[in-house]
């Protein structure tokens, strides 16, 4: 169990810290020279076009794409040199939300949710099952847990998706796009349950060309345009988050 050891955040205090970065989808290059941190307690937006690097980036982070650069530290795992066996450990101290859900159609939400406490070690049930419970009651979601995907809407979903992502306390969430296939009202919802679950500690890395939500619930900005990512100060948007 020594790659559970490792500490979570770097020497500088930082979750992801990334130097001379280059973010690779296939044989292209998508983001070049990234240079970031993203302290632990951060709540994080990666805004930019459609196809501009942003799901790239936090499949990056995850070790799903290819990259080259100088230094790469993510939740305690240097990605320039993780071994494949290596690789569960680093996505266990990570939380995963997808823009659209990804939960297992045959399956009720609590199955959904055993599915996943199993492929990360857990083996005693009632151990499981106490935290599938918190973690329903933290989304808001612990008398649906006998339902399907399908009987639920989109937002119920992406909580269960949320609460999936949670069951391992990670340090860190990725969330991409999480709110692209919701309603107004239920984006709102769900961003304050984001942002309630960032307080409570975890980092929050979300990917979004939602102007909206920046808007309405404004945070640190990383922007993606030009295969660069750089720090966006609070000047207006010069461009159409829809195309």
């Amino acid at each position: 169990m020594a790659n559970t050891e490792k500490p979570i955040i770097s020497a500088n205090g930082n979750i992801v810290e990334l130097r001379g970065v280059t973010v690779m989808q296939e044989e292209n290059i998508v983001l070049r020279d990234v240079n970031v941190d993203i302290r632990k307690g951060e709540f994080v937006y990666i805004i930019g076009r459609v196809g501009s690097g942003k799901s790239s980036l936090l499949k990056t982070l995850y070790s799903d794409l290819p990259f080259s650069g100088e230094d790469s530290f993510v939740a305690g795992y240097d990605l320039g040199s993780i071994k494949e066996n290596e690789v569960p450990y680093l996505r266990r101290r990570m939380g995963i939300v997808f823009q659209d859900f990804q939960l297992l159609a045959d399956r009720t939400v609590y199955d959904n949710l055993t599915f996943v406490l199993r492929a990360t070690g857990w083996t005693n049930k009632n151990d499981s099952d106490r935290r599938i419970r918190e973690v329903l009651s933290q989304v808001d979601m612990v008398h649906k847990g006998y339902k399907l995907p399908h009987q639920l809407s989109g937002g119920e979903q992406q909580r269960v998706a949320i609460a999936r992502a949670l069951l391992n306390n990670p340090e860190l969430i990725l969330a991409d796009e999480p709110t692209g296939n919701l309603d107004p009202d239920t984006t709102d919802s769900l961003m304050q349950l984001l942002l309630q679950i960032n307080k409570e500690g975890h980092t929050i890395l979300m990917a979004t060309h939602n102007y909206n939500v920046i808007r309405s619930f404004p945070a640190r900005t990383l922007k993606c345009e030009n295969s660069m990512l750089s720090e966006h100060r609070d000047e207006p948007f010069e461009f159409d988050f829809m195309n």
